[in-house]
């Protein structure tokens, strides 16, 4: 019987053997390694060459079994990070894995700029999966291990969904898994680890628990399934870094999503996502709402999209950026490219792909139908760096509210002057003072004038002829002296009971009653005792305050709005906040050009007598439009004399579309064309958007 350690000792020169056949073939990594690990059963050793490292250079991994035989056909992912540092944004790429052979792995780093880059390491077996992490620094000998983790040893390889419904203990079971999971998931979106050990604990007694309700007939899928989730979750319970806790929360959403797969009502109420920039499984479920990524945190929280139910099979680095590359990139086969550029540099424009020469990231094809149509691409990582959101058009109820400043006026139908016809003298006052009161009828003077006293002299003297000629044979030979006497007299504003008054009396009044001829307010008195006045002077102006007029000065641009019979509510700050309702009488058919605005009267009435002439008011017309299309005003940008807002075509494309937009309501735009219910529309990081827009493929829509 061999010895284990003779065993071990030949494995191991064997495998010091395919190594120096590999040296010999000149795939081999230099010196002494410059960082190792051993962990879930791998020893992993690594190089960088050269060493210090560069901007271009390779990174060597050796991958090493508990017997020291090679390991190969290991998926080995290795990526490179720089987190975000003031106005610089967030810069991550993966490197191209080659497998040289006995236990060989070659990794070309291709970093954008000098300074300490994070190196992200993935490995997975067919017994095993390392994730690991390591720093560097261009320029700097070394490279210096963060942590190495194992998680999902013993993982059973190629298990498949179950097909049968779970019995109800087993479903009341997995939902309280799901109830724990949510919180894990939160946790991990909000970057918090504290606390995060226990509820990973509680998530595998879940599990447990979920495999006792299964009992030991349960389907062989399910059982290997709940054991693997519990394994995930003990290692999910164990890692002290964010890094890696999202790693392990993959492999328990990839339990999960296998377990839903059986029985959707597991899964009611709840939304499958999707991320295409995690190197672990790549979905996650959340309760129907906003999306909110656990892999990205809240470095990028809305990064993903929704996803159906679907299992995905496992994807290696190179399948994932092929599905980045489609989903993202949006080229269509078979579409040729008109140019190749750069997601953060799209003034970059080259013939052929390469990298960008200000940051050295992979250069993006441009379809020649893109440039023809102005749709472009913008990647998923560009969109999260320069805050792009989208929004879905859709109708709702446009109601307006037109704001403006207004004054109380005199309701100028109520307005009247107080004149004579005839010269004279003012006697004594009766009212004497601006703002008295008068009724109409009231006296407001006495006037003594000649021209009046001799007309009722007149009348006196009508009246003894027209007496003297009854007992004639022509006793109405002097009625038309008495009346053309008597219309004299109301010619010059005398009232029929005035003339009555001084023919009953028989004698002329020296002091004659000037009478108002309305009720109001003397808002204006020009005369005093004694003042000399002329035909057609104006003595008082008597204003009625009963019901006023509100003038609003409103914009030009609203006036169209307004109608007469609209509703207006009126306040006025100085009253208490007081509020009064009334409706459009007039607008006025003119503007005013030094202030671009149009006059609209509103009546009011004034029992109070609160509005007074010269107050000023606030003003304000709530106009009901009904349902109409609508946009966030952020979506649209102004070019020119045309209104453009970016059209989401999915798969990472944007449009640029015009539209004809009406009136504009708190923060939204009735669309009147250029868009259909449903579409979704850029609403944030328009303007660098528009840049893209215009440098990359669009030029000449702007």
């Amino acid at each position: 019987m061999n010895h284990p350690t003779k065993i071990a000792a030949g494995a191991f020169l064997l495998a010091t053997l395919n190594v120096l056949i590999a040296c010999s073939d000149g795939r081999q990594p230099p010196g002494e390694p410059s960082a190792s690990s051993r962990v879930g059963g791998l020893d992993v050793r690594l190089w960088l060459d050269p060493d210090p490292p560069k901007q271009q250079g390779l990174l060597w991994l050796e991958l090493r079994d508990e017997d020291g035989g090679a390991v190969d056909a290991a998926q080995v992912d290795v990526g490179w990070l720089m987190p975000a540092m003031g106005a610089m944004p967030e810069m991550r790429g993966k490197a191209e894995i080659e497998e040289v052979g006995s236990g060989l792995y070659r990794a070309q780093l291709d970093l954008p700029m000098n300074g300490s880059w994070t190196l992200p390491v993935n490995i997975r077996t067919s017994r095993t999966s390392v994730i690991a992490e390591y720093t560097l620094n261009v320029g700097s000998a070394g490279l210096r291990e963060v942590g190495a983790h194992a998680l999902n040893q013993g993982s059973p390889e190629g298990v498949q969904p179950p097909t049968a419904e779970y019995p109800q203990v087993v479903l009341d079971a997995l939902r309280e898994t799901l109830r724990v999971y949510e919180e894990v998931r939160t946790q991990l979106t909000q970057d918090r680890m504290d606390g995060l050990s226990t509820r990973a604990e509680r998530l595998a007694q879940s599990f447990v628990t979920a495999r006792s309700a299964l009992g030991n007939e349960g389907a062989p899928a399910s059982l290997a399934l709940v054991d693997e989730g519990e394994r995930s979750s003990s290692s999910l319970a164990a890692v002290d870094d964010l890094e890696t806790a999202r790693v392990a929360f993959g492999e328990v959403s990839r339990s999960l999503f296998a377990l839903a797969a059986a029985d959707p009502r597991l899964v009611e109420g709840w939304q499958s996502f999707s991320c295409p920039m995690t190197s672990t499984f790549p979905r996650w479920m959340q309760p129907a709402g906003e999306l909110e990524n656990p892999y990205m945190g809240q470095a990028m929280p809305g990064c993903g999209s929704p996803a159906d139910w679907s299992l995905p099979q496992p994807e290696g680095v190179a399948e994932l950026e092929a599905h980045a590359q489609h989903v993202h990139g949006g080229l269509d086969e078979g579409d040729e490219i008109a140019h190749y550029t750069c997601s953060m540099h799209p003034s970059v424009k080259r013939g052929a792909a390469g990298t960008c020469p200000i940051c050295a990231m992979d250069l993006v094809g441009v379809t020649r139908r893109e440039v023809e149509t102005g749709t472009f691409v913008v990647s998923a990582e560009r969109r999260q760096e320069i805050g792009v959101r989208t929004e879905a058009v859709g109708t709702q109820a446009m109601n307006l509210k037109i704001r403006a400043v207004g004054r109380v006026t005199y309701d100028e139908t109520l307005l009247s002057e107080v004149t004579v016809k005839v010269g004279g003298f003012v006697g004594r006052l009766s009212v004497d003072q601006t703002g008295q009161l008068v009724r109409q009828g009231e006296v407001l003077f006495e006037l003594y004038s000649p021209e009046l006293y001799a007309s009722q002299e007149e009348l006196l003297a009508a009246l003894a002829s027209q007496q003297a000629a009854r007992s004639t044979q022509a006793p109405d030979r002097a009625d038309y002296l008495v009346d053309a006497a008597r219309q004299r007299l109301r010619l010059w504003d005398l009232s029929d009971s005035q003339i009555e008054a001084i023919a009953e009396s028989g004698q002329p009044l020296r002091d004659l009653p000037i009478l108002s001829s309305s009720s109001g307010y003397v808002v204006e008195k020009m005369v005093v005792q004694g003042s000399s006045i002329n035909p057609g002077q104006t003595l008082y102006r008597i204003a009625g305050l009963d019901r006023v007029w509100i003038e609003a000065e409103v914009y030009e641009s609203d006036l169209p709005l307004i109608e007469v019979g609209q509703l207006a509510e009126i306040s006025l700050p100085y009253l208490g906040g007081k509020r009064f309702e009334g409706r459009v009488a007039f607008v006025y058919p003119y503007l005013h050009a030094e202030t671009r605005t149009g006059t609209v009267r509103i009546e009011l009435a004034n029992p109070g007598l609160e509005l007074k002439p010269e107050m000023y008011a606030d003003v304000s017309f709530a106009i009901e439009r009904g349902e109409r299309l609508t946009v966030r005003d952020e979506a649209v940008l102004y070019a020119g004399e045309r209104r453009l807002v970016f059209v989401d075509l999915g798969e990472g494309r944007l449009q640029p579309r015009e539209v004809e937009i009406g009136v504009h309501a708190g923060d939204r735009y009735e669309v009147l064309a250029g868009l259909e219910v449903g579409e979704k529309v850029v609403v944030s990081g328009n303007f660098l958007i528009a840049a893209e827009s215009r440098l990359k493929s669009a030029t000449e829509k702007w």
